[in-house]
């Protein structure tokens, strides 16, 4: 779309990039791809640096990397296991730095010059990790409940006989439809737009370089290029910390299925 001297892109050209090789196959790469491995190798990366220093110096204060680290495990275990799951769930704790580090950084990506793309504005990557906290946590259920884990899930005590085939339908829609849609939808409708917050702001931007009435509107777009920019930053830790959040509430309602 044009106006006056901006030429807005079209949806499709800023979510989805040309394929580096294999495109049209289940092995194409193209930018996302390679967000979302450097997503996993920098906080790879980090920890292992983290865990050379705690080595080196196990009595030392922690600092630098260190730190980072160790202050990122104690927010998980506290701040998400304790209040969701309890001790037992701290043999969880790899599965939710993981899934933490993961989305967010994969999400930092939106506000680093030349990648300028949050993964998870794909519906593919907030699919697949939905789908795969849907697995986890039915399988926890499972290991500690048994097989009736699926049935007692969606059948809560209690509940007099003839609202059951009420109550059933809704609980099976809610523990293992809407569960999974509704972590996907969020994750991916959050990014994608401020994604497209970002790009319009930063498009008015370029009337600095134009000849145009438009110029007018810098001193507005400026200011809210770098505000949206700093409110990005926030809602990619705060997208992976509700992402990590809910995991944990699901993992504690299949593990304590009384409760």
């Amino acid at each position: 779309m044009i106006l006056g001297a901006l030429h807005f892109p079209p949806i499709e050209n800023i979510v989805e990039w040309p394929a580096y090789f294999g495109e049209g196959t289940i092995v194409e790469f193209n930018k996302i791809a390679i967000i979302n491995i450097l997503a996993v190798l920098i906080p790879t990366v980090m920890f292992l640096m983290a865990g050379s220093r705690a080595k080196a110096d196990p009595t030392g204060v922690p600092r630098g990397i260190r730190g980072v680290a160790e202050s990122s495990v104690e927010f998980i275990e506290n701040g998400i296991i304790m209040q969701t799951i309890g001790k037992d769930g701290m043999r969880y704790l790899p599965l939710l730095i993981s899934l933490f580090f993961f989305i967010s950084f994969g999400n930092l990506f939106e506000i680093i010059p030349t990648f300028q793309m949050p993964s998870n504005a794909r519906m593919a990557n907030p699919l697949f990790l939905a789908v795969l906290v849907l697995v986890i946590f039915i399988s926890v259920g499972i290991k500690h409940n048994g097989p009736g884990y699926l049935i007692k899930a969606i059948n809560p005590p209690g509940v007099p006989f003839a609202l059951k085939f009420l109550v059933i339908p809704i609980e099976f829609l809610s523990t293992y439809i809407v569960r999974p849609f509704s972590l996907a939808v969020r994750l991916f409708a959050n990014m994608l737009a401020g994604h497209i917050l970002l790009v319009t702001f930063g498009v008015l931007c370029i009337t600095v370089w134009s000849m145009s009435p438009l110029v007018l509107t810098l001193g507005l777009a400026f200011p809210m290029l770098v505000g949206l920019t700093g409110f990005e930053l926030g809602v990619a830790f705060l997208q992976g910390y509700i992402f990590t959040i809910l995991t944990g509430v699901y993992i504690g309602g299949a593990l304590h299925l009384d409760h």
